[in-house]
């Protein structure tokens, strides 16, 4: 159990709703004890004691006597902690060749996961797909708290609209609106980098520092960025902050939709590395997870394009490191999430090409998430909003 000489000095609170405040705090500390929870979040004892009431009412938290510890003088503290079993969320990502929908834990943890190629890219059959997996996942016998959704492109989070996605065709498209209206849940959409650095701030495994200022780079076949001061993500007045997609990459000649050559996005993408690779001979399938599964097994052509990308990426980190001179900065790509050494070769580059102002080896990170980061991406959107306001959401 966390005590009160286990916890940080306390910070200003960001948050304006004390039953926020206060679930954040057991998700950070838990199993908390109540006269904790209030050193914690400067909130008074009173104040605590009704949130917590309130919260386990909702089935948001539950006592944990077992993790008390040994009795002492006075009242026995009875501690707090997430509750794991009661509620869930439902995540959806949509990436261009296929969706993944979870069922996410409190603490993000993914309870179940399905991926689904897309049958036809246009919205509506998309959106009606997703609908169906959705409906398979509220059987799981949880109360659903929300539905989030991630996704490429421009996302006008306010308005739950994909304003531009070029991969997918889709412009102005209301996916928050057409999926609340077909699933009866509250939806929440955002782009994939910002619902990603979402993430590592809630339940990341540098989230304090995360809080504190970020810059989370996604690299798929769309490539954005996302970044935060102050726990604040940056939307910009037209929620189109973070659209890196056409900054140039010296040397490099792929035709970008654009228009132009040498497009971050277009040297970058899964698509580019897959195409080359099924014209290298490398895989017989047209899928990333082939291209990983043989760079995984030894195979030396695969693991140079993961290693000729992770370069470019680190160039591409460089610029953001000195533009933003972030307290970390995440990298959601797969060659650093899952391939031994693309990593530190993404590291070593955004060194040689930074000012050099930035410990780049303790600032840059790979993505807390591993190969389930497509489904956290869209969970943590949803848990955002319930970590934000949990009595007005559940």
């Amino acid at each position: 159990m966390t005590r009160r000489g286990d916890l940080p000095p306390a910070g200003p609170r960001r948050s304006r709703d004390s039953a926020g405040v206060v679930l954040r705090a057991v998700l950070d500390h838990g199993p908390i004890a109540r006269s904790t929870v209030a050193r914690a979040t400067q909130l008074s004892a009173a104040s605590v004691s009704g949130v917590v009431t309130s919260l386990l009412d909702r089935g948001l938290v539950r006592e944990v006597p077992e993790a008390a510890g040994p009795p002492g003088i006075g009242r026995p503290h009875v501690p707090l902690d997430l509750e794991p079993d009661r509620v869930a969320v439902i995540g959806a990502h949509i990436a261009v060749p296929h969706t993944t929908v979870a069922l996410l834990d409190l603490r993000g943890q993914i309870l179940a996961q399905h991926r689904d190629p897309h049958g036809a890219r246009d919205p509506d059959a998309v959106l009606a797909a997703l609908t169906a997996r959705i409906a398979a996942l509220r059987r799981k016998r949880r109360r659903i708290l929300g539905l989030g959704v991630a996704t490429g492109g421009w996302v006008d989070t306010a308005n739950g609209t994909v304003v531009d996605h070029p991969l997918l065709g889709w412009r102005d498209v209301p996916v928050g609106a057409a999926l609340a209206e077909s699933t009866g849940l509250p939806t929440r959409v955002d782009s994939n980098s910002r619902a990603l650095l979402r993430a590592e701030q809630l339940f990341g495994a540098a989230a304090g520092r995360a809080r504190e200022s970020a810059v989370h780079l996604f690299v798929g076949n769309v490539v954005d960025v996302a970044f935060a001061a102050g726990g604040e993500i940056h939307h910009g007045p037209r929620s189109a902050a973070g659209a890196v997609a056409h900054l140039p990459v010296e040397g490099h000649c792929e035709a970008c939709a654009c228009g132009r050559t040498g497009c971050l996005q277009a040297a970058v993408s899964e698509r580019t590395l897959v195409r080359r690779a099924l014209a290298a001979g490398l895989i017989d399938r047209p899928e990333l997870g082939a291209l990983i599964e043989a760079a995984q097994n030894g195979n030396a052509g695969a693991s140079a394009l993961f290693t000729e990308r992770a370069r470019l990426v680190g160039r591409a980190a460089a610029l953001l490191l000195d533009l933003f001179d972030p307290e970390v900065l995440v990298v959601s790509e797969a060659g650093a999430n899952r391939l031994p050494g693309c990593l530190a070769t993404l590291r070593a580059e955004a060194a040689e090409w930074s000012s050099g102002s930035a410990d780049v080896p303790a600032t840059v990170r790979a993505s807390s998430f591993g190969a389930d980061v497509l489904g956290v991406a869209g969970g943590a959107v949803a848990l955002d909003r319930v970590f934000a306001a949990p009595l007005g959401r559940t």
